[in-house]
């Protein structure tokens, strides 16, 4: 929540208007503020909040980066020589009041209307529904990014304020103080569509609230404690050496960690009888810690964990909660074998109508925070991403330099030699369909949401985690895609179709079509396209959109033939 104090506007000012978020000028003499302010007792606990559009200050060079200058058709907001702002941090320091322009207009942008920004398409394909979601917003969380060296932000200041030339718009600090923290999700539904959509309205909400209960303080606080020796997130060569560590009640988390891993034995068994989540800090005993790099600090892939297998557990209670009179929904009630659990025991969230449901959801979340309020898409801001996986949904980076797809995901199947021994001695057997493709239970995934027939065989929301400390303009674009797109292209294919469009919206937009259009299968097929530093040069690596427009063209064609061979 960011709060501006009332100011004087004479001539034409901009504000947000209509239900939809657009822009439109007003002529005003009003006091107008620059942000939304809710008026909250000063004793009420600030609620956690998550927004689907990002705040910054008006006007804003880097809101719609296009190189053609204002005259562009494509350039929807005004510039001027506005001063950024920089942060409640950076205001009270003498260096930085220069910077300060107690004019400027803070202004709220749907990102789904920033077309030069983020672009999501989805299309149901062949199928009789699309249960297929994805969610793109602000999450209330502290920033988690490696805090930058002291010396590179002192002459970023020095040079910010002796500098003539017009200094680059900063978006809006959050009310603590700290960047805004960016989420994009993306949730492929398999049995319905119950899961995906739980998942898109809620997810974001778990994560926050974990975050929230684990008291967990910003990474860029000045006596934050910055790198750990814990365990890394995942073995990539992308990925942090060591994850970032931030002061957290320990106490708190160890109590919530374990009681969550003693309701997953109560009430589910099976797998999880001798369950241990991979990045839980937490003894099963009264053993304090002992390692001074854990008391009393957390890594964001301990919150994410914590909070994936938490709305995980409550979609599984409310499915087994329901009743079982729909043989259609219910393929056969469920009993000890399967879940343990009884509905009178806890509280379940309101999911679906009262017949038991099947079905579940893969994931993908990606999550960006930035060490100063410069942007993550402005080519000399640095970042760090995390993703947290579930399933076979896909989240891929394109490189600046070489313009190779880098995947940070990895897909959970029965065929992969970590899934296959994680399940083997829980799972009766593996059995292998039509397509040749291994299936457990059968399910295509060996992890996921819901699922509650076959979560005592080990499907579970266990997230697979990845963090990319990514620097200025080293990567072009993020892709996440459901299966229904991963599964039909090759990752080169996606990020190279992405390459030739003018904008992340037509990015997600030729993927889609492309996808369906070489495809009789007609899944469910959903992209999104982050911009990040390095799209103005999405061309330049390698030999740009080249290296698969052979074979792209070839199976367009392929497509269009009648005589074509039906899979």
């Amino acid at each position: 929540m960011i709060v501006s104090a009332p100011r004087r506007v004479t001539g034409w000012t901009w504000t947000l208007t209509g239900t939809r978020g657009f822009l439109r000028p007003q002529f005003s003499r009003r006091y107008l503020s620059g942000a939304t302010t809710h008026s909250e007792p000063a004793s009420s606990k600030r609620r956690p909040q998550f927004h689907d559009y990002f705040v910054t200050h008006l006007p804003s060079s880097s809101l719609h980066p296009d190189p053609r200058g204002p005259s562009s058709p494509f350039h929807k907001l005004p510039r001027s020589s506005s001063i950024p702002h920089v942060g409640d941090n950076a205001s009270s320091s003498p260096a930085y009041q220069p910077l300060v322009d107690r004019e400027m207009t803070v202004v709220r942008i749907p990102l789904r209307s920033a077309k030069h920004h983020f672009g999501a398409v989805t299309a149901r394909g062949t199928r009789p529904a699309n249960e297929d979601t994805y969610q793109a917003g602000v999450i209330d969380i502290p920033a988690f990014a490696k805090r930058p060296p002291a010396s590179l932000t002192i002459n970023r200041i020095k040079r910010s304020v002796s500098s003539t030339e017009p200094r680059e718009s900063r978006a809006a600090d959050t009310a603590n103080g700290d960047p805004q923290v960016f989420y994009f999700g993306i949730f492929d539904g398999h049995g319905g569509s119950e899961c995906s959509t739980f998942l898109q309205d809620h997810l974001h909400e778990y994560i926050q609230n974990s975050a929230a209960e684990f008291e967990v303080k910003s990474s860029l606080c000045k006596l934050q404690q910055q790198v750990g020796n814990g365990p890394t997130a995942v073995d990539s060569p992308n990925s942090s050496a060591l994850p970032v560590m931030q002061e957290a009640n320990r106490q708190r988390i160890g109590d919530l960690e374990k009681n969550l891993v003693q309701n997953w034995r109560r009430l589910v068994g099976g797998y999880f009888k001798r369950f241990k989540p991979s990045h839980f800090a937490y003894h099963d005993s009264d053993v304090p810690l002992e390692d001074s790099q854990i008391q009393g600090h957390v890594t964001i892939e301990e919150v994410l964990e914590y909070a994936f297998l938490r709305i995980d557990l409550d979609f599984v209670k409310a499915q087994a909660a329901k009743r079982d009179d729909d043989l259609v929904l219910a393929e056969k009630p469920l009993n000890e074998d399967e879940i343990l659990y009884s509905p009178s025991l806890t509280r379940t969230p309101k999911i679906g109508g009262r017949s038991r449901f099947k079905g579940g959801s893969t994931g993908s979340v990606a999550m960006i925070s930035t060490p100063t309020s410069t942007p993550f898409w402005h080519p000399t801001g640095s970042s760090s991403l995390i993703v947290a996986h579930v399933g076979d949904t896909r989240v891929l980076l394109c490189s600046t330099i070489d313009g190779q797809a880098i995947p940070l995901t990895s897909n959970h199947h029965p065929s992969s030699p970590i899934e296959a021994g994680r399940l083997r001695r829980y799972a009766a057997t593996f059995v292998t369909d039509s397509f040749g493709e291994e299936r457990m239970s059968g399910l295509a995934n060996t992890r996921a949401f819901g699922d509650v027939q076959s979560k005592r065989i080990g499907v579970s929301a266990e997230p697979e985690l990845c963090r990319v400390e990514m620097g200025p303009a080293e990567f072009s674009f993020m892709v996440l895609v459901s299966d229904g797109i991963s599964g039909t292209l090759q990752d080169q294919e996606i990020v190279d179709i992405v390459k030739e469009a003018r904008t992340p919206e037509q990015g997600a937009r030729d993927v889609v079509s492309f996808a369906t259009e070489v495809t009789k299968e007609g899944d469910n097929a959903t992209c999104l396209v982050v911009r990040l530093g390095g799209w103005e040069r999405r061309l330049e690596g390698g030999v740009g959109s080249l290296g698969t427009k052979e074979s792209r063209d070839w199976r367009r064609e392929d497509a269009t033939d009648p005589r074509r061979s039906r899979r």
